[in-house]
């Protein structure tokens, strides 16, 4: 696996970080809860109360580093969790702003992986797997001493093989390969090479069908002068050269044998 999460930090020091928090944000809480929310006072200290709070979001948000997405943006997920967290917070009715706003910008990181995060759509469950997946291989990896096994990931997360294969599978929904990207390692061929296109040549395949037997209603000299001109692409001089015929006579043959078919065809 490719994306690892970060060793997380002790239980007591994230308590200790959180209590540390509450206390400091308590007092500006209880005040914010009690102004009208378009005071401008309230503005000014719910601006506050965010910027004291944004190393936690940040610290949210460096968990779900390298794991496809660029960190500038989950830090950006991550505020605006932190900010819906200030507005929703009711002292009254919670035991303190921490417990109530990590689940909240918690929420917002993981919408923001299964809803923007993915270049091809696959279904929720599959996006979930992978999440989960990723979030077990560092620990899993510290306790083996080697990579996990699908085995490993099954057991651990309770899944069968074939469930946690498809989580594993779907990883190549994630990121978009450039066209550009090489073809095979050591080749100068793009991958856009190897990609099919329309044939024009299709297009016109109902057309000749149509006019194959029309041809050969034509004068023989007729339908070689057509062969040079749109075959060959000689011009009216060079045919006129190979049949022994003046341009003017080859031009006038040429206009003879189009209105020909093109009546013909129209019919």
């Amino acid at each position: 696996m490719s994306s690892f999460a970060p060793i997380k930090p002790s239980i007591s020091v994230k308590h200790s970080r959180s209590r540390d928090l509450d206390a400091r944000l308590a007092p500006d809480l209880e005040r914010l809860s009690r102004l009208p929310r378009k005071d401008p006072q309230a503005m000014s200290l719910r601006n506050s109360i965010v910027e004291k709070a944004t190393p936690l979001a940040d610290r949210l948000a460096r968990r779900f580093d390298h794991r496809g997405e660029p960190l500038d943006d989950l830090t950006q997920v991550a505020r605006l969790g932190l900010v819906k967290a200030v507005d929703n917070y009711k002292p009254q009715r919670a035991s303190g702003f921490t417990r109530f706003a990590i689940p909240s910008i918690m929420g917002e990181l993981k919408r923001h992986f299964r809803d923007k995060g993915w270049m091809v759509r696959v279904p929720r469950h599959l996006q979930e797997t992978r999440l989960a997946i990723n979030k077990s291989a560092t620990e899993l990896t510290q306790q083996l001493g080697r990579e996990p096994t699908v085995d490993d990931y099954a057991q651990r997360l309770s899944l069968s093989s074939t469930q946690v294969r498809a989580g594993m599978d779907c990883t190549s929904a994630y990121d978009a390969v450039s066209l550009e990207s090489p073809a095979h390692r050591d080749s100068s061929d793009e991958l856009g090479d190897t990609i099919g296109h329309d044939d024009k040549g299709l297009e016109l395949a109902e057309t000749r069908l149509a006019l194959l037997p029309l041809l050969n209603k034509l004068q023989p000299r007729e339908r070689q002068i057509l062969a040079m001109r749109y075959g060959q692409d000689l011009t009216q001089s060079q045919i006129a050269a190979k049949v022994h015929l003046s341009q003017m006579h080859v031009s006038r043959l040429l206009r003879q044998s189009l209105t020909k078919l093109r009546a013909d065809l129209n019919a």
